[in-house]
């Protein structure tokens, strides 16, 4: 049993399509407190983030947008995520991918304190790898991760960063959609990377696999950031980045089954979640699905279920 302390976190303004602020609350009426708790787990929900107040100089890339709000959240997220890393197991429902600069940088102080390296599994389409200099859609939700790795050109803009992720602790599995200014700096690092083609030729067993036997002899902290727009949009329609050759309804159920047994996973990152562009809410009660496997569900448990 764990104990599961859920933090909202309706940050929109690091993408460029509105509609993720509803996020969190989808998720809530989707069911996932009563799928948490159906399990045998025990429920905190924290309620939604809200930004700091904070105020930045205006960055050379005029193609930026609403960098006051999302460098706000983050510092917000941080402490969020700090907080609730300590209370038990935090599940972030977001909210565009802008949060995991926050929730990421709050529990690697978490795992700093506990004695553990963070490792993070970046199930997602794209690799959020831009620097503020190289995003040409200047949505910031493309930038998380250069940003908690320690990538030149946040100081001053984002929160001062603290504790970086080693790259090398990094796995990005579905990667589909990736910039040139993304695929030579993440060449320049030791991310593991596996897109999609990847996925199919290997399966999804053994990439995962590696991964885990790695965190596991490492004694790690994992924390998983899951993207809607990692699944294909067939099956998840709810995303404003979609790409199509995504993770099927059974790839990614085998990831969470995989990651619940190796009982590594100690937060959790559900973004990109727009209700706006769901269809009658399926989007949203699959990741619910997807969070109850994480955490135990078994498919003997699962009910059949018509759209």
């Amino acid at each position: 049993m764990r104990n599961c302390v859920l933090v909202g976190a309706p940050v929109q303004e690091g993408a460029s399509q509105p509609g993720c602020r509803m996020g969190p609350e989808s998720l809530r009426t989707a069911g996932l407190v009563k799928a948490l708790v159906n399990l045998g787990h025990q429920v905190v929900d924290k309620g939604d983030v809200k930004p700091d107040a904070v105020s930045v100089d205006p960055h050379p890339n005029g193609a930026i947008h609403d960098m006051n709000v999302v460098a706000g959240f983050i510092a917000a997220l941080d402490r969020a995520a700090y907080e609730s890393a300590g209370e038990g197991t935090p599940i972030f429902l977001g909210g565009d991918h802008s949060l995991s600069a926050g929730t990421v940088t709050g529990v690697a102080r978490a795992a700093k304190e506990a004695g553990k390296p963070l490792f993070v599994l970046w199930l997602d389409a794209h690799p959020d790898f831009h620097k503020l200099g190289t995003t040409e859609s200047g949505n910031l939700h493309g930038s998380p991760v250069a940003y908690f790795t320690g990538q030149e050109g946040f100081n001053g803009y984002f929160p001062p960063l603290e504790n970086p992720v080693d790259p090398a602790n990094i796995c990005m599995i579905g990667l589909r959609s990736v910039d040139l200014p993304e695929a030579d700096a993440l060449l320049a690092k030791n991310v593991t990377l596996h897109d999609m083609r990847a996925v199919d030729e290997f399966g999804i067993v053994r990439l995962l696999r590696d991964f885990i036997d790695r965190v596991a002899e490492a004694d790690g902290w994992l924390h998983i950031s899951l993207d809607v727009d990692f699944l294909d949009p067939s099956i998840a329609p709810a995303v404003g980045t979609t790409v199509p050759g995504g993770a099927t309804y059974r790839e990614a159920h085998l990831i969470m089954e995989m990651l619940h047994e190796s009982d590594l996973v100690k937060s959790l990152d559900l973004v990109e979640l727009n209700p706006f562009l769901d269809n009658r809410g399926r989007t949203a009660k699959l990741l619910v699905d997807l969070t109850a496997s994480l955490f135990g569900r078994r498919i003997i448990d699962r009910m059949t279920r018509s759209f």
